[in-house]
């Protein structure tokens, strides 16, 4: 334990580090400015300071003792617009002026977002002369500036050698006022001649890996000290940066105690405060004091390396909490202290975290874990009543009370086991946070900080000061020392537990107290979902997935395509979908228990349950699949516009129900292009609980095609038939209309009509089959959204191979397809179980399908006339394609100047010259005047006649007048490049690159490669030795996508695969440890093919912002765009050839061409803020017939898109199927994360047998315990943005969730808005409700919720059971007698949870105390025997539950 003496030093030193890192922020407006630029991405950048010339700088006198003068470089960011200096100033170490130079050599790194043209780098020479005190006197000599950007961001105006100016003066220059608003300060500011200084600029990726470890517009050098980083031996750690391991520490039991008590803390705390509002703010015109209250208490905890926050401090809430209670868990004085109430109220009050805190620390002296303190207040904006207790009468402002820092890795580090006590601090001192804390007489006593105190001494240190105690484990030694089964095997106890009720685990439960032992915070779990080929083999049949619809025997693959792409395709599937959200978890661990000094315990086979994954034409809960007649007869009198070819006929209509018939070598041989349409007709509600009947109103559609861009159409309205009666049964479809930007409806053609023209202009050559592929195999995904609240409403997904024309001039096709959604609900409880609070990590959770309503559409195909006149690039493919030969250069350089284009030519065949004729004498004014050649002969003339002669002399006159021109042109360039030399001597360095250049450009061979995410490309290239001695080669390739394929069994693979008749050697490639790449032995003019392969697993992630689109199409259609979004990127790859000398034998230049890829299935997830993702894809159980044994489905893996994303998959047993595990890092809300997994079935992962996209939606987590049928209320708190938004609150759930205010209200910039949540759910069991927080004029999403509640089942007052007759009828009435407990008159509501089965003669009574009241109630009849459970709840005027009657209703 350390002792209080020693911890004086230690703090101190933490404070030194923390004040030589103090920075100046920037300007206001200039960061502001920058986040409406989008430049919120902060990029590293290296500045190398070489040396400084100072011919001229005037001569600087020796101070006493003829000591030498040194001179010193000074760095510091500036503002241009504002004149402001910010970040720190940098210092170079001394150096002395050798031959008018002075060396630096320092090198310089500093990352900024603020990559704006007005920020500017000033540099300073300062001269350093010593003092008798042993001090330095420093002058300035001169400065420089240096500009960072332009008016574009992504290239640097300084970007590579620089040579800077140096000028007269000093830096505070800059900030004159009469050099405000200028743009070039040399104009202004004299130079000092024959002073500058050479630099270097440069982008530097590398940085971005430690990017938290020191803040922005900090000016570092890479011998600094930071914590955190891993020391390099050449002393610039940050050149090839490297970050220290972190570990998982959990933070819990804590609690802060207040002096002289809670209580009189904040009553004193609140006076004053009040004090300063009457002071500062003028009371009403009513004479009302508004006092202010306090509405919630927060502790900020965050990691701090002395220069900036690791991570972003976690928040969380403290409550308070008697300080008798606390002690151990289970403990007899604990649950005597509960039991009695009168004990624990005359105990002081502590303010406690009821759940524990993950921390990521790095084993560093230097680091340390921040606390702060900080109350949020309330007080009200107008005159205080009894209705003005809501959210839009009160104001809330924040303060900073106290806090503390503590490091845990200080030495000695005695904590472990430990409880660990800390002294918080206050007043007006400089903290990590950079706010004003709040200071007392009390508190300015307990200034200096007591980080530990031994248990024995701590009562001491505590009586007068602020103390947070908390206990601090990691998370490593608890897992490996906790006695919890491992995650496998509490899910498998899970029907263990049912049917044994006194299994061990439920024998550990007990009522949760704090602070002992905090649970996990929102611990979640791996959710398990299971994934259905796209491409069913024998061992998935079509009887076996009766969903799945087989091709017909005309239907399969084309020939033409490569043999890996199709070896899977025996049928055709839908895409899946599904909507996911987080399991309702409360504690436990996800991950199986570590190694123990023990023996290793043996993991139990077990078969998890896995929820499904929503399948199109999966059997769910319908009234019909297909609409009637009258449905459709209403549907077509809208008008919608006709689908029609060329000539104006009709499009031919298939029918989707029926097989299509299919020929693809008829497909790939229509020489027409593709004009796909798609028309939004109409949408079908469908009643379903918890909505209202007319939802939803207005919605709009998010689905990409192909690979045009994602497409988020405008609002659509759906228009309903007030003439036309229907039946509940049998719902007209809503006619959808477009919304125009006033809000008014377009009474135009109804519908929304999309077009997408793919023709020959758009394919790349060979694209064509990979098109028609797409259309054959694929199912467009779609998501429907309530462009109202912005919650998706389902989703669904339609079959494109009726879009298939088979040379027909248009068809088309009517699709009506259900949208569906999932909703999970775990195990329901009673109100007065023991494990009430205690959500088991393994408690199942049923999948509900919903049927959210239907959707109509109509695709087509119209086919366009092609152009005869152009070529076909997009039916043209190079014979021998994997095949790369260089060319044989024919011909020499004939001199001239060394452009591109020239050196491009080097390869082309010699040309003849033609010979110069003389010209006679009477032909020259003819030759003068300049006359062309095609303009010189006459029409009359042929070449039969005699004075042919005249003609030629014609022509050979415009040639020597073209000769002339180029010579004078060449000896104007020869000048000006003789002088441009003798100017500046490294021309010649510059012609010597480009000779070199020109000599690389060659023996440089290009070669065009079209490649799709995931898929791999092979390709051989051609070798040659052109010496007469052997060489041994040395391939490099200057990206790791485009490597040698040195296994012989892979070689052999991709030749089989691309069927390439060429030779294959074993053991080719001879590789070293250290060395750029394999070597491969030549012979004497030998050639060899040498295989390659490109394969990318990364792409674009951009994404458009939720919510409609605000441009209006045109009378209905649309024509998209060609657009290359969420692909891989195109670049361009060398592949050097170097000989034993070290010098280029060849080069194969790849030409990385992006194509589009195949979502094949696509998840969209739900899942709190900041906090990882866990979840588990179950696949099933592959077999390749082509691999001809049982044990091909065990080569399966996966990648994943995005490289900060971990995905792997491992089997569970012998004979089970592979599961994908996903672990994805958290985001702010509502940030949505897409990105991709590739899975591969081959074991050398050629082409991915399936893509799924997958979206995962981060909201904001609040936990809501309730009881069926009675209200509960919660707070929320929604901070303002930077401008005034007009905000309005959505529920999923409108009939189980109020959210006040619950119009349209105004969000002020930076304010804090209180919502009031009024939840009154009627299902038990735990549940997922989506709340979200829409700007209503932008129509965009400004803050999402994710309400977690486990609603449990009341407790039951009388039960009763009824008989109703099934079938036609009114259905049968019945009474029940109740009687008011109380001795005052009273009004009671009643309520159902099957208001559709059960209504009540009147909802609402009123008795007197003591009387009774009959209710009656009306039960409805079924077509269906059976029997339903009805709660009838009695409840007050404020939703409280008075009494609960369960009906049991048999129909029979």
């Amino acid at each position: 334990m350390v002792k209080i003496e020693d911890i004086p030093r230690m703090a101190d030193d933490w404070k030194q580090v923390f004040e030589r890192n103090r920075v100046v922020p920037p300007h206001s407006q200039t960061a502001r400015l920058a986040v409406e630029s989008r430049f919120t991405q902060s990029h590293g950048f290296q500045l190398t300071l070489n040396r400084v010339t100072a011919t001229h700088l005037p001569p600087q006198e020796k101070a006493v003792g003829e000591q030498s003068v040194t001179y010193q470089l000074r760095a510091t960011l500036f503002d241009r617009n504002h004149q402001h200096f910010f970040g720190n100033t940098w210092k170079s170490s001394p150096q002395t002026i050798k031959n008018n130079k002075i060396t630096f050599n320092e090198v310089l790194y500093v990352h900024t977002s603020l990559t704006l043209p007005s920020t500017l780098l000033v540099l300073e020479l300062v001269s350093l002369s010593p003092r008798p005190d042993c001090s330095h006197q420093a002058l300035g000599r001169g400065f420089t500036v240096l500009e960072l950007f332009t008016n574009r961001p992504d290239t640097p105006a300084a970007d590579g050698e620089r040579r800077l100016n140096l000028h007269h003066g000093s830096p505070r220059a800059l900030i004159h006022p009469l050099i405000k608003d200028t743009v070039d300060y040399h104009s202004i500011l004299k130079i000092i001649e024959g002073a500058h200084l050479a630099c270097v600029l440069k982008k530097h990726p590398a940085l971005d890996s430690v990017l938290h470890l020191f803040p922005e517009n900090v000016l570092v050098s890479g011998e600094e000290n930071i914590p955190g980083l891993v020391a390099s031996p050449t002393g610039d750690a940050l050149l090839k940066p490297q970050t220290l391991k972190t570990l998982p520490f959990t933070l819990n039991r804590l609690t802060i105690s207040l002096q002289p008590s809670l209580e009189k803390f904040e009553s004193q705390l609140l006076q004053l405060i009040n004090a300063d509002c009457q002071n500062t703010i003028h009371p009403g015109s009513d004479g009302a004091i508004k006092t202010a209250v306090i509405q919630e208490r927060r502790l900020h905890v965050g990691v701090h390396n002395g220069w900036c926050f690791l991570e972003k401090p976690q928040v969380v809430v403290l409550e308070a909490f008697p300080s008798g209670v606390r002690g151990r868990a289970g403990s007899p004085s604990k649950q005597s202290a509960l039991s009695k109430d009168s004990s624990t109220s005359s105990l002081p009050q502590i303010l406690s975290l009821r759940s524990s805190l993950e921390l990521r620390l790095t084993n560093h002296q230097a680091l340390a874990i921040i606390f702060q303190l900080e109350y949020v207040f309330s007080t009200p904006i107008g005159r205080e009543t009894m209705l003005s207790a809501t959210s839009t009468s009160r104001a809330a402002f924040l303060h900073s009370l106290r806090w503390g820092i503590w490091r845990p890795f200080q030495e000695p580090a005695e904590w472990k086991g430990e409880e660990i006590q800390l002294v918080l601090q206050g007043g007006a001192k400089p903290n990590p946070h950079g706010a004003m804390v709040y200071s007392t007489e009390v508190s300015a006593k307990a200034q200096s900080p007591a980080p530990i105190s031994a248990p024995g001494t701590a009562q001491e240190v505590s009586e007068a000061k602020d103390m947070i105690k908390f206990w601090l484990s990691s998370s490593l030694e608890r897992k490996a020392s906790s006695p919890k089964p491992s995650l496998r095997t509490k899910q498998e106890d899970v029907p263990r537990q049912r049917r044994s009720p006194s299994s061990p685990s439920q024998g550990r439960k007990r009522i949760p107290t704090s602070p002992p032992e905090s649970p996990q915070g929102p611990g979640l779990s791996l959710s398990q979902l299971a994934a259905t080929s796209r491409y069913p083999t024998i061992s998935h049949s079509s009887s076996a997935l009766p969903w799945q619809q087989s091709f017909p025997s005309l239907l399969h693959p084309s020939p033409l395509a490569s043999a890996h792409q199709l070896s899977h395709v025996a049928c055709s599937a839908v895409s899946n979908f599904a909507h996911l959200e987080m399991d309702l978890q409360r504690g436990g661990d996800d991950s199986a228990s570590l190694h123990d000094e023990g023996d290793q315990l043996q993991e139990l086979p077990f078969t998890p349950v896995h929820a499904p994954v929503i399948t199109l034409g999966m059997n769910v809960p319908s009234s019909c699949s297909v609409s009637s007649r009258s449905s459709l007869a209403h549907l077509f009198s809208a008008g919608f516009p006709d689908i029609v070819d060329s000539s104006g006929q009709v499009a031919e209509v298939l029918d989707p129900t029926e097989p299509l018939p299919f020929d693809p070598n008829r497909e790939e041989n229509d020489l027409q292009g593709n004009l796909l349409v798609f028309q939004f007709l109409a949408f079908t509600r469908i009643a379903a609980p918890g909505v209202g009947p007319d939802w939803p109103e207005n919605i709009y559609f998010t689905f990409q095609f192909y690979r045009f861009p994602p497409v988020t159409s405008q609002r659509l309205k759906l228009l309903t038939g007030d003439k036309v009666q229907h039946k509940a049964s049998d719902p007209l479809p809503c006619v959808l209309a477009s919304i125009n930007k006033d809000g008014t409806v377009n009474t135009g053609s109804p519908g929304l009509q999309l077009q997408f023209r793919v023709d020959d202009s758009f394919l790349k050559p060979g694209e064509k089959r990979w098109f028609l592929r797409y259309l054959a195999l694929h199912a467009m995904h779609i998501d429907i959204w309530d462009s109202d609240s912005l919650l998706l409403i389902g989703s669904t997904a339609i079959e494109l191979k009726y879009m298939l024309r088979q040379c027909k001039s248009a068809v088309q096709a009517l699709h009506e397809v259900e949208v569906l959604t999932t909703d999970y609900v775990g195990e329901d409880t009673l109100l007065t179980n023991p494990d009430l609070g205690r959500h088991s990590a393994s408690s199942p959770m049923t999948v509900h399908t919903i049927v959210r309503g239907r959707l109509h559409l109509r695709t087509g195909n119209i086919g366009c006339p092609a152009d005869s006149g152009r070529k076909r690039p997009a039916d043209v493919m190079q014979s021998l394609l994997h095949i790369i030969t260089p060319r044989e250069v024919t011909s020499g350089f004939r001199g001239g100047s060394l452009s591109s284009r020239n050196i491009l030519q080097l390869n082309a065949r010699n040309t003849a010259q033609a010979d110069r004729l003389p010209i006679n004498e009477d032909r020259v004014p003819l030759f003068r005047r300049g006359i062309r050649t095609d303009g010189v002969v006459p029409k009359e003339n042929s070449l039969n006649k005699p004075d042919d002669s005249d003609r030629k002399l014609k022509c050979m006159a415009s040639v020597r007048e073209r000769e002339a021109s180029e010579d004078a042109k060449t000896a104007k360039v020869a000048a000006q490049s003789k002088k441009a030399q003798l100017a500046n001597p490294s021309e010649a360095k510059s012609k010597a690159e480009s000779i070199a250049n020109m000599l690389s450009q060659a023996i440089t061979t290009q070669h065009l490669l079209y490649a799709s995410l995931g898929s791999a490309e092979y390709m051989e290239f051609v070798l040659k030795n052109p010496f007469n001695v052997p060489q041994t080669v040395t391939i490099h390739s200057d990206d790791p996508e485009l490597s040698v394929i040195t296994n012989t069994e892979e070689w052999r693979y991709f030749k089989a695969l691309t069927r390439t008749p060429t030779p294959l050697e074993e053991n080719m490639f001879h590789s070293e440890q250290g060395a750029p790449g394999p070597r491969v032995y030549l012979r004497p003019k030998e050639s060899l093919h040498v295989p390659l392969k490109y394969q990318s697993f990364i792409c674009d992630h951009t994404m458009a912002l939720q919510g409609p689109s605000l441009k209006t199409t045109a009378r209905g259609s649309q024509v998209a765009k060609k657009n290359l979004s969420n692909i891989i990127a195109a670049k361009t790859i060398k592949v050097t050839f170097k000989a034993e000398d070290g010098k280029p034998m060849a080069i194969c230049q790849v030409n990385v061409e992006p194509t589009p890829h195949v979502i094949d299935q696509t998840f969209r997830l739900y899942h709190p803020e900041l906090c990882f993702l866990k979840k588990a894809i179950r696949l099933p159980v592959w077999h390749d017939p082509a691999a001809g044994n049982s044990d091909a489905w065990a080569h399966v893996s996966v990648r994943c898109s995005d490289p900060n994303i971990i995905c792997q998959t491992r089997m569970l047993a012998p004979g089970e199927p592979q599961d994908v595990y996903l672990k994805v890092p958290g985001s702010p809300s509502p940030h949505i994360k897409m990105f991709f997994v590739m899975v591969f079935t081959d074991k050398w992962m050629a082409a991915p047998s399936q893509i799924w996209q997958i979206y995962v939606h981060f909201l904001e987590r609040v936990d809501v315990s309730c009881v069926t049928g009675q209200r509960s209320c919660q707070s929320l708190v929604l901070r303002g943005t930077q401008a005034i938004r007009k905000v309005k609150c959505f529920s999923s759930h409108p009939g189980e969730i109020e959210v006040d205010p619950v119009g349209v209200f105004v969000l002020p910039p930076a304010a804090v808005q209180e919502l009031q949540l009024k939840v009154q759910p009627w299902q038990a069991g735990s549940r997922f409700l989506y709340v979200n927080a829409v700007d209503v004029e932008q129509q965009r999403l400004v803050t999402a919720w994710l309400l977690c509640l486990n609603v449990h089942r009341p407790v039951l007052s009388k039960a009763f059971e009824v008989c109703v007759p099934v079938g036609g009828g009114r259905g049968s009435s019945r009474k029940i007698t109740y009687t008011n407990p109380y001795t005052s008159s009273r009004t009671f509501l009643l309520r159902s949870d099957h208001p559709d089965l059960l209504q009540f003669k009147e909802d609402k009574f009123q008795i007197r105390g003591g009387e009774s009241y009959t209710i009656g109630l009306r039960f409805a009849t079924s077509q269906s025997p059976g029997s339903v459970d009805i709660l009838v709840y009695v409840n007050n005027l404020e939703e409280k539950t008075e009494e609960t009657f369960c009906v049991k209703v048999n129909y029979s």
